[in-house]
């Protein structure tokens, strides 16, 4: 079956499901607050207050006020992730007690294009790079024309990005409001897997190895060398789920962004997101956005075969050794995710 067919054929089944924990929900009180109980497609729900570029129509209007009389089945599948993120938002909220107001620096993975009137939270392990290669080329203003020509660290210097934080308080309310908003998840543990294969097993990353692995390493490893204690690059991927689930680390520093959870980077329960892409329909939902924001004729988003990419079968492998036990843990860290976004429990899982 195609990806999408799976994934409406999931949302039935995981809407009815109720969260036994949750992660805590959030209130937006000094920048924006919009009801999550959004409506459903309908003529311009945004009535005046969408701000459009001079001689077009918006992002939002071409989403939720579309030319065409009839909805495609792309806007319908659209309209069936916000609801699947509503849905979640409102069985965590309601079980859960804690609250809290966001901060300037929730909002710097919020990146900005004023141009074309988008903000893209980005997600590090979700073509992240070949995300800020387009928002550079659409802000570039005709710097940039191929966004592959762009190097990858280039893409990564924040200095080349305005990200939402960087605004005043009004000045973020007005782009909330106005701007079309997206981000592209992927299914929670294969992420993890393509995050750990990307930072402990590349000799490249020292910085990683350094920062994190001499942690992990002396936290969970016994009898641990003195180069192991020393290098951090030979972590195990047991070690690395066994520091995630430990409840020091987190008490410790937040998660780093590539394992960050999505609901933790993103904050989709107070920011609406206009558009859910997945990773899993990469190619097809990065260009409904740039058709979106009027630049599908042009610009596409790029396309190449990765041989390293980070498979469902690769991250099956990578859980044989998890006992039981810590997959249940790990599982309850990210099960936000897998709700929020409609991926099922993972069937290699032996949760208890």
């Amino acid at each position: 079956m195609k990806p999408a067919l799976l994934e409406v054929m999931r949302m039935n089944r995981i809407c009815r499901m109720v969260l036994a924990t949750c992660l805590g929900s959030f209130i937006l009180v000094i920048f924006y607050f919009q009801s999550m109980l959004h409506p459903v497609m309908r003529r311009n729900p945004f009535g005046v207050d969408i701000c459009c570029r001079k001689g077009s129509r918006s992002p939002l209007q071409e989403l939720y006020n579309p030319t065409q009389l009839e909805l495609s089945n792309t806007a319908v599948l659209h309209q069936m992730r916000r609801d699947q993120v509503t849905d979640t938002c409102r069985a965590s909220s309601a079980m859960s007690r804690k609250r809290r107001v966001l901060t300037p620096n929730d909002l710097k993975h919020l990146v900005v294009d004023e141009d074309h009137e988008l903000i893209y939270c980005y997600v590090p392990k979700v073509a992240c790079t070949n995300w800020k290669r387009l928002m550079m080329v659409l802000t570039g203003r005709g710097k940039y024309s191929d966004p592959m020509e762009i190097p990858a660290n280039e893409a990564h210097v924040s200095a080349n990005l305005k990200t939402l934080n960087q605004y005043s308080i009004p000045e973020i309310n007005h782009r909330l409001k106005s701007y079309m908003k997206f981000l592209f998840v992927r299914e929670p543990f294969e992420r993890l897997v393509s995050a750990y294969r990307n930072k402990f097993t590349q000799k490249y990353n020292t910085s990683f190895h350094k920062r994190y692995g001499t942690k992990i390493i002396k936290r969970q490893r016994k009898n641990a060398t003195q180069e192991a204690l020393r290098k951090g690059d030979d972590v195990k991927f047991e070690e690395f789920v066994a520091y995630l689930i430990d409840p020091h680390t987190q008490r410790e520093e937040p998660f780093n962004e590539h394992w960050q959870t999505v609901y933790s980077l993103c904050h989709p329960c107070h920011i609406h997101y206009d558009l859910v892409g997945k990773y899993e329909t990469l190619e097809e939902d990065s260009n409904y956005v740039l058709q979106l924001a009027g630049v599908g004729s042009y610009l596409k988003f790029p396309t190449y075969a990765k041989s390293t990419r980070t498979t469902d079968e690769m991250t099956t492998e990578f859980f044989q050794n998890i006992s039981s036990e810590h997959q249940t843990q790990l599982y309850e860290v990210y099960k936000l995710d897998f709700l929020m976004f409609n991926y099922s429990v993972p069937s290699y899982l032996k949760l208890e």
